[in-house]
C-alpha cells in the first residue's frame, strides 16, 4: 500500500542526490553529512509531495462552492509561509525518526531481562497478515488521541495561548491548518509520534499516516460549502462540522467539535455540535489583533507572550 508512494519519492530522492547535492556537497567537502542530508531530502520531498496533494483536493472545492468571498489575501499568505515551514519542516517525522531512536535504545536496555513492550500486532498477531486492517485500526487511534489533544489545547490556559492563533484567523481556507504556534506544532509533533510508537505503527506505513491526517484537516479547514449530509455528517468530520468548531462562539473552553476524523469521539464525550446548514463567521474575538493580521515572525512572538502571562497569572493582552 505505502509502495505507491514511497517508491516513486525514492526514486525522485536518489536522482536528485545523485546529481545534484552529492556534487555540491562533494565540492563543498561536506560528504560526512552524506546521510543525514537523505533522510533530509526524502522528508522535504514528502513534504512538497502532501502540499501538493492537499492543493489539488482542496483548491478546486473552493474555487467551486466558497462559503465566503477571499477579501484578506495577506492573511492567507500568512497561512501559506505556517504551511511551507511546518509541511517541509515535517515536524511529525523528524518526531517519530527520534522517537524511534529513544525506543530503540530504551529497548536495548531492557532486552537481557526477556521483557518484549506490547504493540498493537503483539498483542494481537492476527494484524500482521491484515495490513489494511491494522492501519484503519492505527488511524482509529491515533485520531482519538488527536481529539484528546485539540481538547486540552483548549483546556488549559496556556497551551490555548498558543492555540488562539490558529483560531484567530478570520478568512479560513484549508492552508489554515497549519496556523499554529511552532511550540504548539512540535508538542503535537511528539504527541501523535508518541502514540504510533506506542501502539507499534510501522516506520514504512508512519507517512502514509500522516498524509491521511493531513488531508482530513485541510479538507476541514477549507473555505467550500459543503456538508456530508445527516449520516454523512456523523462518520466523518466535514468543512462545515469543523467550521462551527472555528466559529466565534466556539473559543477556548466553549469549543465544540473537536474531531479531526471522526465525529463520533465528540458525540461520545459531548462536544459534538451537528447543527445543520450553519456556516458562521470564524475568528477569535478576544485575541489581539496581531494573532489575526500580523506576521508569521510577530505572531509567533505575541503567542510566547500570552503562554507566558497565562503561566503567570498575569491574563492575556
Amino acid at each position: 500500500m505505502t509502495d505507491l508512494i514511497t517508491r516513486p519519492l525514492d526514486a525522485l530522492t536518489g536522482w536528485i542526490f545523485e546529481h545534484l547535492l552529492q556534487p555540491a556537497m562533494y565540492a563543498a567537502g561536506l560528504m560526512d553529512w552524506a546521510e543525514d542530508a537523505i533522510e533530509w531530502l526524502e522528508f522535504g520531498l514528502f513534504g512538497v509531495f502532501s502540499i501538493a496533494i492537499v492543493w489539488l483536493v482542496c483548491r478546486p472545492l473552493e474555487a467551486w462552492r466558497p462559503v465566503e468571498p477571499v477579501t484578506d489575501r495577506g492573511a492567507i499568505r500568512t497561512d501559506i509561509v505556517y504551511t511551507l515551514l511546518t509541511r517541509l519542516g515535517l515536524l511529525p517525522l523528524v518526531a517519530f525518526v527520534f522517537l524511534a531512536s529513544l525506543q530503540a535504545w530504551w529497548e536495548g536496555t531492557v532486552a537481557d531481562s526477556g521483557f518484549v513492550p506490547p504493540t498493537l500486532e503483539t498483542l494481537f498477531p492476527a494484524l500482521r497478515e491484515m495490513p489494511l486492517l491494522a492501519f484503519a485500526i492505527y488511524v482509529v487511534i491515533l485520531d482519538f488521541g488527536e481529539y484528546w489533544r485539540h481538547r486540552f489545547q483548549h483546556m488549559f490556559g496556556w497551551w490555548w495561548a498558543l492555540h488562539s492563533i490558529h483560531h484567530a484567523q478570520r478568512q479560513m481556507t484549508f492552508w489554515t491548518d497549519d496556523r499554529n504556534h511552532i511550540l504548539d506544532e512540535v508538542i503535537a509533533a511528539f504527541w501523535f509520534g508518541a502514540i504510533a510508537l506506542l501502539i507499534g505503527v510501522p516506520p514504512g506505513q508512519f507517512p502514509l499516516l500522516v498524509l491521511v491526517m493531513r488531508l482530513a484537516e485541510s479538507l476541514s479547514h477549507a473555505n467550500v460549502r459543503l456538508s456530508f449530509g445527516r449520516v454523512g455528517e456523523r462518520l466523518f468530520v466535514s468543512p462545515r462540522f469543523h467550521r462551527l468548531h472555528h466559529g466565534i462562539l466556539s473559543v477556548a473552553g466553549h469549543g465544540k467539535n473537536y474531531a479531526v476524523l471522526f465525529p463520533v469521539w465528540d458525540w461520545i464525550f459531548g462536544t459534538a455540535d451537528f447543527r445543520r446548514d450553519v456556516y458562521p463567521r470564524t475568528g477569535d474575538p478576544e485575541a489581539p489583533e496581531a494573532l489575526a493580521t500580523g506576521g508569521w515572525l510577530r505572531q509567533q512572538l505575541v503567542g510566547l507572550r500570552r503562554m507566558g502571562a497565562a503561566l503567570t497569572g498575569r491574563g492575556q493582552g
